[in-house]
């Protein structure tokens, strides 16, 4: 089924190429989002029919042991449509996320044209505070749209899903739920990477300043046959660029998303060994359980601040660096100064991810060792805290990064007080959009993952078969574990921050 999927994402991309070149063929101007939100519908399409297709074609007439009962089986008639109706609700999620985030990040959408006429009369101030509330917004709507096909999948799993899947049915939709997520990962993928590309074509040609150098007009008319038109040139790399920019913006989400969903899928198979082993008290009036929830939201925000951290002083460094010896009067950049500024750069990002992994993985340990339940209440929350502060920070970003192409490509203002408004917005948006809230997926797969080894490692020790007395010593290498996460939190910022003699 997954082969077929990456097939019909496939098959999108030669279906929407065939649309493109026959719409846009001879056209100067058009809006270049439109192709690429094509290809994204043009795949769900094709990954839902298949969906429905192979589902009928393979378990149309099934039957199968009904849960619980060793000797019964019964044909399942239904089953094909609800298994690939829940997977649509995923396949639905990773299109209609995109379409919701385009509301409050495109350079066309009314939340991003907010925040220029914000600029235009509060300045940074306003420029920041708008960006904000684009981000805050975007978050709800997403969130409450993945609620909404988890619900569906929800309701369709209560239809005699339960005869084979038995009391968790749900969850097993979930499970399928990010399985129709990662349907569209490979055109997810391409829409995503389309952003950097555009990015660093428009900075190439910046930079290259081709159009100052002496005779390129005719060396170029002579060698490709052709009048270069510049200014065109660099119009459209700019417009391409807004596009990526909304379209980095959209992927997030998805991606996130689909982390979330599976660990929650991976936290139920902790909750079935705890089941088994009748450990399991997950109610909020029992206080491990409310404690994790706590305690996974402040791992959240510990690494939001970590790693923009990491960042501002890096940032910081490099600056410092490019006053006390480079030229900017100069045309041209010195090729080592460039390399310098890029060491810099790279040695406190190197730095901050050294403090955040150790202190996530020890973190994580301790928080295994203390208590199961306490862990897997802290395991969710890390889930859902993470998934809320990712799509904020990542479409607050694309808001603010796509405010100021608004300005430089549609209103042509560069070198305005409006302009070096909407310039600050991006700068805070990008250690928002392409740091912290891209980093937050692995996180949560991180913690999942490793967790799920750690929590049972720590069961086995705490309660071994055929061992009625033992020493428990879960409490001291969780106690440990945390005393070391501690210090690397301490480090995550007092090592990194900028030196107060020079503040």
């Amino acid at each position: 089924m997954r082969f077929l999927m990456d097939f019909m994402s496939g098959s999108a991309y030669f279906i929407n190429q065939s649309i493109s070149e026959k719409k846009y063929r001879g056209l100067k101007e058009f809006n270049f989002e439109e192709p690429l939100t094509r290809l994204i519908w043009i795949a769900s399409t094709l990954c839902i029919t298949m969906s429905y297709l192979m589902s009928w074609l393979l378990i149309g007439d099934i039957s199968v042991q009904v849960a619980g009962v060793e000797t019964t089986t019964r044909a399942l008639p239904n089953l094909w449509w609800q298994l690939a109706t829940i997977i649509s609700c995923g396949t639905l999620a990773a299109v209609l996320i995109p379409e919701f985030t385009k509301v409050f990040t495109s350079s066309h959408s009314k939340h991003v044209h907010e925040i220029v006429a914000a600029s235009r009369e509060g300045g940074a101030s306003l420029t920041i505070l708008s960006g904000l509330v684009a981000g805050n917004f975007s978050a709800f709507w997403n969130g409450i749209l993945i609620a909404t096909l988890m619900f569906g999948a929800f309701v369709v799993s209560q239809f005699g899903l339960g005869e084979v899947m038995g009391q968790h049915a749900s969850i097993f939709a979930f499970g399928l739920v990010a399985f129709g997520f990662l349907c569209m990962g490979p055109v997810t993928i391409a829409v995503d990477s389309y952003g950097p590309v555009t990015d660093n074509a428009q900075s190439v040609f910046e930079l290259a300043q081709t159009e100052r150098i002496p005779g390129i007009h005719e060396e170029i008319k002579r060698d490709f046959g052709f009048d270069p038109d510049f200014e065109r040139g660099k119009h459209y790399l700019e417009a391409n660029d807004s596009a990526g920019n909304t379209f980095k913006a959209t992927a997030k989400p998805v991606l996130i998303g689909t982390a979330v969903v599976g660990a929650t899928t991976m936290i139920f198979s902790i909750i079935l060994m705890l089941e088994e082993k009748k450990l399991d008290h997950l109610s909020l009036t029992d206080a491990p359980v409310l404690l994790g929830f706590i305690c996974g939201g402040a791992v959240i925000y510990w690494f939001c601040g970590a790693s923009m951290q990491a960042v501002t002083t890096g940032a910081y460094r490099a600056v410092e660096y490019i006053k006390q010896n480079m030229d900017l009067n100069k045309t041209e950049a010195d090729i080592e100064d460039s390399k310098t500024v890029v060491r810099i750069c790279t040695e406190y990002a190197q730095a901050g991810m050294w403090n955040i992994f150790m202190a996530l993985m020890t973190i994580t340990l301790a928080f295994a060792f203390f208590d199961p339940n306490f862990f897997v209440a802290y395991l969710i929350s890390i889930a859902v805290f993470g998934l809320f502060q990712a799509i904020y920070m990542a479409n607050a970003g694309g808001a603010w990064d796509n405010a100021k192409k608004y300005v430089e490509v549609d209103l042509k203002e560069k070198n305005t007080p409006l302009h070096d408004a909407t310039v600050v917005g991006d700068t805070v948006g990008d250690p928002f959009k392409d740091t912290t809230s891209v980093a937050l997926n692995p996180i949560i797969k991180f913690s999942t993952l490793f967790g799920l080894l750690a929590v049972e490692i720590a069961v086995t020790i705490r309660h071994p078969e055929g061992t009625e007395k033992h020493f428990d010593y879960t409490g001291i290498v969780g106690v440990g574990m945390l005393l070391i996460a501690l210090y690397f939190v301490w480090r995550s910022f007092y090592r990194m921050r900028i030196p107060e003699r020079t503040a």
